[in-house]
């Protein structure tokens, strides 16, 4: 079977159209120049469209007052300290037997105070950016998170720091001045964050920024991990979008080939009963071992191995993008000829062959389905809409067979 077809479905639209929201330059110079490596900043005259559709002000109210949140989907946060959700979230009241609610009254006080508020993880709650998020996710090949900012003018939520994630900052409303300096950690991996280095930070936040500018709405700023910010919002409310990417490093390689070497007998072999782990010397002899063991289990190593790991670790950071549970169990019931699908956007999978089966891997799945279907499962993993008697390779009982089984599993949806 080709494996173009179930390629291009997991890596997305060929024109990357959500990254292009981000950036105000071609995604390939982007990621030859920029990804990893500089800061970008793209004013709103360079994008297709300012932000204000993915969130606004009044959405925010919602959110705060009328959607039921609990914690840890909001922090507050004041000089850079994190407010207790104690101080914003009381019980929920009769009928919702919770006890972290939060609580308007209590966020509009602490909010006229001064306090930030950081609405977290938009991307499992708020429409828009559900999508915004898995397209993007997509897009990059490296699992996306959205968290918003809201800052009272004249304020700062935190102090100068880095993130161990790339971020795309997508400011909505207000303005609001970052000032940006060069990594003192460069690359820094999620167990290395900027606490760790906290005196390095504070010297290096002193000193001349990279960057000094105000976002305006609609401008947009990307900053590889790494690199320190500080923000204050300027004369009025400052709302921003933070799209935290969290990458898919070499060292999650070097991950997947430790977990390999779990399989090597010799490398489980339990140290000699009394050794002082403390005494190099008495160390050396097994640290000498295990390096012989662990290079031949490297040497050995088959790339098949380590990308189904990095695979399993990719797949369960993303979601694809919402269905219908009810009208996905009808559309199931009633597929018939003339009946338009489409592969189930975001949905991360692969596509193979193994004797007389085709197998489709997914991320919580592993469908076997028979080698008759292997034509019309590409088409299908192209993306785009697809009617049910027009699948290569089958006659339409064995088309509505296939089509309703992967609807009932939430692989197609109807188009």
């Amino acid at each position: 079977m080709p494996s173009s077809p179930s390629e291009r479905g997991a890596r997305g639209s060929s024109d990357r159209r959500a990254l292009r929201r981000c950036v105000g330059i071609d995604p390939d110079r982007f990621a030859a120049e920029h990804w990893g490596r500089v800061p970008l900043f793209t004013s709103a005259a360079e994008l297709p469209r300012a932000f204000d559709d993915l969130l606004d002000l009044g959405q925010v109210d919602e959110l705060l007052s009328r959607r039921g949140l609990r914690t840890p989907f909001l922090r507050v946060a004041r000089d850079g300290v994190v407010l207790g959700s104690a101080q914003f979230t009381r019980g929920g009241g009769v009928g919702a037997e919770i006890g972290d609610q939060v609580a308007d009254d209590r966020v509009a006080a602490l909010f006229a105070e001064g306090s930030t508020l950081v609405l977290q993880g938009l991307h499992r709650l708020w429409p828009l950016l559900i999508d915004l998020a898995g397209d993007l996710s997509t897009d990059l090949g490296h699992p996306v998170q959205v968290n918003a900012y809201i800052t009272p003018p004249q304020s700062q939520g935190f102090s100068a720091h880095y993130d161990v994630h790339d971020v795309f900052v997508l400011q909505v409303a207000g303005h609001k001045r970052w000032r940006v300096h060069e990594p003192v950690h460069p690359d820094p991996l999620r167990d290395q964050p900027w606490a760790d280095h906290a005196d390095a930070v504070a010297e290096q936040a002193a000193r001349e920024p990279l960057i000094d500018r105000v976002l305006a709405p609609g401008d947009a700023l990307y900053l590889p991990r790494g690199y320190l910010h500080s923000a204050v919002a300027q004369g009025e409310i400052s709302a921003h979008l933070t799209v935290g990417v969290h990458v898919v490093t070499r060292h999650a390689l070097v991950e997947a080939l430790l977990g390999l070497a779990g399989q090597d007998a010799g490398l489980r072999t339990s140290l000699p009963l009394g050794i002082d782990l403390a005494d190099p010397e008495q160390l050396a002899p097994h640290v000498a071992d295990v390096v012989k063991l662990l290079s031949a289990v490297l040497d050995d190593a088959d790339p098949v191995d380590v990308a189904e790991r990095v695979r399993r670790h990719l797949w369960s950071g993303t979601r694809p993008r919402p269905l219908a549970p009810l009208a996905q169990a009808a559309a199931a019931r009633g597929a018939e000829e003339g009946t338009a699908v489409r592969w189930r956007p975001g949905l991360r999978f692969r596509l193979h062959v193994e004797g007389e089966r085709v197998l489709l891997d997914l991320p919580h799945d592993r469908l076997t389905l028979p080698a008759s279907t292997s034509a019309a499962l590409d088409r299908l993993a192209v993306g785009d809409v697809v009617v049910l008697g027009e699948l290569p390779g089958l006659p339409v009982d064995d088309q509505r067979v296939l089509v309703r089984r992967l609807l009932k599993d939430g692989i197609v949806v109807p188009a």
